[in-house]
């Protein structure tokens, strides 16, 4: 089944034009259901055996927010299959994901996101990177493969602005707020020698002159919370989350803000709106026409 998965896998890299982290998520997911009904072609699965490979699953502890991607990639799976003409019916098309509930994301305060800058040591040359990283994340909304992925000749600092090349390789042009560009600008003379040619025009390296890692980010992130004193569950996305919300509690229009995240559909960008009441109702009474 090996030459299966990796036609998938090609699948949904070249046409789907799926990040590479969505590729390897789907793919593992089928190849767990393919390993557990070893010997069986793609036909000979039907619903019975992927409601009884899911139930394996949920009994096993998986969330319902990974139950409904299981489900999802499965389904793609046998989408393609029928498009190969591998299959004639889905038998994901009858089975229900769960329901989820409205999730809403950590956000930090605006107060924490600066005691978090604080607590970096500006005078070593990896403070100098950790505080740029910092700084892009939560200035520009960046998902971690985006920040880890980005280009120096990306990066326009008199300008002001960068691009990003985000999830289905789309670019989108995003403001560099002061902070950010001026911690970049202090990061630039201290950036390690890139240690081939192919990382020249990477922007943030680690002190062998390689790319950072998605994990390398996530323990900084960790870190300077724990260092500033703050004690919730956070990652390189609550920054992206923190962004997001604090735009949409000063003002910020939904329709930019889901440009500025990437977002394809507006009802995503719409779980920032959890901003607290004293917002929203000065807001309003602020435009009513009664006010």
């Amino acid at each position: 089944m090996s030459r299966l998965t990796e036609d998938f896998r090609n699948y949904l890299r070249i046409e789907r034009g799926m990040s590479p982290n969505t590729v390897a998520s789907y793919v593992r997911d089928v190849e767990g259901l393919l390993k557990a009904y070893e010997g069986y072609l793609p036909a000979d699965i039907g619903t019975a055996e992927v409601e009884r490979y899911l139930s394996g699953r949920i009994q096993a502890g998986i969330s319902k927010r990974s139950q409904a991607r299981l489900l999802s990639s499965l389904r793609s799976f046998f989408n393609w299959c029928i498009e190969e003409g591998d299959v004639k019916d889905n038998p994901c098309d009858r089975i229900d994901a769960p329901k989820l509930g409205k999730y809403l994301p950590a956000v930090l305060s605006v107060e924490e996101v600066d005691a978090i800058m604080e607590s970096v040591d500006l005078k070593a040359a990896i403070g100098l990177r950790d505080r740029a990283i910092l700084e892009v994340l939560y200035g520009c909304g960046l998902r971690v493969s985006e920040c880890t992925g980005l280009l120096l000749s990306h990066v326009h600092l008199d300008e002001g602005y960068v691009d990003v090349i985000g999830k289905g390789n789309k670019q989108r042009i995003i403001p560099l707020g002061e902070m950010a560009a001026e911690a970049v600008r202090n990061y630039l003379p201290a950036r390690p020698e890139p240690a081939v040619r192919a990382y020249e025009d990477i922007l943030f390296l680690n002190r062998f002159g390689r790319p950072l890692s998605r994990v390398s980010v996530f323990n900084l992130v960790k870190e300077r919370a724990m260092a500033a004193g703050i004690h919730k569950e956070i990652s390189p996305h609550t920054f992206r989350h923190s962004f997001a919300t604090h735009l949409i509690e000063g003002g910020a229009d939904l329709r930019v803000v889901q440009e500025m995240l990437g977002h394809e559909s507006i009802l995503t960008t719409e779980i920032y709106t959890h901003i607290d009441s004293s917002t929203w109702q000065a807001a309003v009474l602020a435009h009513h026409p009664r006010r």
